[in-house]
């Protein structure tokens, strides 16, 4: 009976009676360790030339060198040598360089994109967007026009949570 790897990160798992189980255990573990809480130093296309352990890297489309044939995924540098991990729809890896999260969607890593809802303290602050306050017109004077354009301003604040009501 052979055992496939995980579905999700292709872990490889033990198999009934195999020997040198403790390589399938630690093979696993390594790609644990560049997959979970993911942080990578940059986004690159070629591999550095003297990398310390346990730093990672996302590979761009065209990866180089010995990270040819790994495009967008991560390579981690292991004492084993390189080690590589195949991005998965949602996978999250903190970009050290550019201090900001990459989220890996429909094939691609995605940066400075945020998506969902914000939550403090239990309240919601920030969630779909509302429509936009219309801005006075009118003459010199629009005192009952920008009242109701504060009001608006200060119901949708109160309704996001950013002011108490």
């Amino acid at each position: 009976m052979t055992v496939s790897p995980t579905p999700r990160l292709a872990l490889p798992l033990l198999e009934p009676g195999q020997a040198q189980k403790e390589m399938f255990h630690n093979e696993a573990l390594a790609l644990l360790d560049i997959s979970v809480q993911a942080a990578a130093l940059a986004v690159a296309t070629v591999p550095p030339d003297a990398p310390a352990l346990g730093q990672c890297w996302i590979l761009t489309a065209a990866p180089q060198g010995a990270w040819a044939g790994h495009a967008g995924g991560l390579a981690a540098w292991t004492d084993g040598g390189w080690r590589f991990v195949a991005p998965r729809e949602g996978m999250r890896v903190w970009v050290i360089a550019d201090r900001a999260v990459a989220t890996y969607r429909d094939g691609q890593w995605y940066q400075g994109q945020t998506y969902g809802r914000l939550f403090i303290e239990g309240r919601q602050v920030v969630g779909p967007r509302e429509p936009n306050v219309s801005e006075p017109t009118g003459g010199a004077t629009v005192d009952a026009q920008a009242r109701s354009a504060i009001t608006a301003v200060l119901q949708t604040l109160r309704r996001h949570g950013l002011i108490e009501g």
